[in-house]
């Protein structure tokens, strides 16, 4: 049975991989966010399976002491100060000498969105786009095992139904759900070999256009 690490576990696409996880696998969750507070039910209704950690993802020490029996981290951080976050989080990585991390980032960080939807995506995103590159850079710098997701714009349709593209390839389609990308995490904490040592953008099939269609 493995152990998960979760930092950010109150958001979206973590609290979607977290109900995979316990729904699917035999994984044990550590679920590590700001205010544990917020998971108290769904830890409550699987405490064999998870526990709460309250802390900061630039609090080395807290994520030190978190890490210590862990076999994958999952990261789904956001915020002005994600390349500090990205430095801490392999700091403490280093520390304990776990080595396997999911990332997750955002489409552009390569600039590899092409045509009117790449230009309308760097409009919109802006300095977003910047940060998260930067911090992708201190997890590919680093010498872990990282799997960088790059997912497309975010829906809330409840389907798995995604494609690949590598870096150093044009990123395809313009949506993808938050459900497909929380599937791929839990895909890689049950096979810790798939996508490793890659960064990888994922889409919806057949969703090109120059910009998302809710737009």
């Amino acid at each position: 049975m493995s152990k998960v690490l979760i930092l950010g576990a109150n958001g979206k696409i973590a609290r979607l991989a977290e109900h995979i996880f316990v729904d699917t696998t035999d994984a044990s969750l550590k679920l590590y966010l700001r205010n544990a507070n917020r998971l108290e039910d769904f830890v409550n209704s699987h405490d064999k399976l998870t526990e709460a950690i309250e802390g900061d993802t630039t609090d080395v020490e807290n994520m030190v002491e978190s890490l210590k029996d862990v076999d994958l981290v999952y990261a789904n951080l956001a915020g002005d100060n994600i390349t500090a976050q990205a430095k801490a989080v392999v700091e403490a990585m280093h520390e304990t000498g776990k080595t396997r991390l999911v990332w997750i980032s955002t489409l552009g960080i390569y600039d590899e969105v092409p045509g009117k939807f790449g230009d309308w995506n760097k409009k919109i995103l802006g300095d977003y786009i910047t940060n998260y590159a930067a911090a992708a850079k201190v997890i590919e710098d680093s010498d872990l095992d990282y799997t960088i997701i790059r997912p497309a714009w975010l829906t809330d349709k409840p389907e798995v139904d995604y494609e690949i593209t590598q870096k150093g390839e044009e990123f395809k389609g313009t949506e993808v759900s938050r459900r497909s990308i929380a599937q791929i995490v839990v895909d890689i904490a049950q096979d810790p070999d798939k996508f490793k040592g890659q960064s990888i953008g994922v889409n919806k099939p057949n969703t090109n256009g120059d910009k998302p269609s809710w737009y």
